[in-house]
């Protein structure tokens, strides 16, 4: 038979037999009576181990707006002018928008001329406001 033509050793390493001696690892199983006592004097519980880490601090995720603001508040072109480059991330910080919609909100301001473009690329445009230029 084909289990003849291996040796013990064999054997087990091929997988046919449980080894009793086995390489693998993991905690040996405990008895029924050790794990009644360790449960009567509390004795299984290991002390909790603190996390690892920097320490990085926990922020809170503020909800985006996904409202366009509109375009003809005087309040927003004022705060578009003070600053000096205008990008689609700084628009979108500022006023608590995705940055999509600050992209969206860029190009309208564009076609209707209130800022213009100075440069950048396809994915990130530089806008200027007229009266900064």
């Amino acid at each position: 038979m084909f289990y003849s033509l291996l040796s013990t050793k064999s054997f087990y390493h091929a997988g046919f037999c449980f080894n009793p001696v086995s390489s693998m690892g993991g905690a040996k199983k405990k008895s029924m009576s050790k794990m009644e006592t360790n449960e009567r004097t509390g004795q299984d519980q290991k002390p909790q181990k603190k996390a690892k880490g920097k320490g990085k601090m926990d922020f809170e995720k503020k909800e985006k707006s996904m409202r366009m603001p509109d375009i003809n508040n005087e309040k927003l072109i004022s705060d578009l002018s003070k600053m000096g480059a205008i990008t689609p991330y700084a628009v979108a910080s500022q006023l608590n928008l995705r940055i999509s919609l600050a992209k969206d909100l860029l190009d309208e301001l564009e076609k209707k001329q209130l800022i213009k473009s100075v440069g950048g690329n396809t994915r990130v445009k530089i806008y200027e406001a007229p009266a900064a230029a």
